[in-house]
């Protein structure tokens, strides 16, 4: 099965995992979980490739209870992604919140996007909750702008 970022389209897609580690959780972080800042969180640091060329930075966040002896404290890909895997361990998605900003790269970002350091980048901050509002995953996401369409479907009631 493909995870998401492979079943797009339009032209070869592929990702490096840079990093899996237990972490301090920055404060964004720890806030989205209700975690005190610098508790332990598992990270999942991949590059995103569009055509060969890197294209998205994305950090995704786990709390230790739930991605500890799965998975997702793994160093390899995980077959039909994350989310399948969360879902499988009774954290499927019920909310979404996105926060979109946009702000120069710092030289670190630059350098791995291939970029120039002060380049505009699309920064998506994603904390994922289960239906009881447990928050589950917490992403950032750091983008070449170019070539970008965010699109949103919100449905109330």
């Amino acid at each position: 099965m493909a995870d998401p970022w492979s079943a797009q389209g339009g032209g070869k897609t592929s990702q490096r995992l840079a990093e899996v580690a237990e972490v301090p959780a920055p404060r964004p972080v720890a806030e989205a979980f209700a975690l005190a800042e610098g508790s332990p969180v598992v990270l999942r640091r991949r590059t995103m490739l569009f055509d060969g060329r890197p294209v998205e930075l994305t950090h995704s966040y786990y709390p230790v209870p739930i991605a500890s002896g799965t998975g997702l404290a793994e160093p390899r890909k995980i077959p039909g992604g994350a989310p399948t895997l969360l879902a499988r361990l009774g954290y499927p998605p019920h909310e979404v919140i996105e926060d979109v900003s946009v702000r120069p790269a710092t030289a670190a970002e630059a350098a791995e996007l291939e970029i120039a350091e002060g380049h505009p980048v699309l920064v998506l901050f994603r904390v994922t909750r289960t239906s009881d509002g447990t928050p589950f995953e917490v992403s950032v996401m750091v983008m070449r702008p170019e070539g970008r369409h965010l699109r949103y479907r919100i449905v109330v009631g």
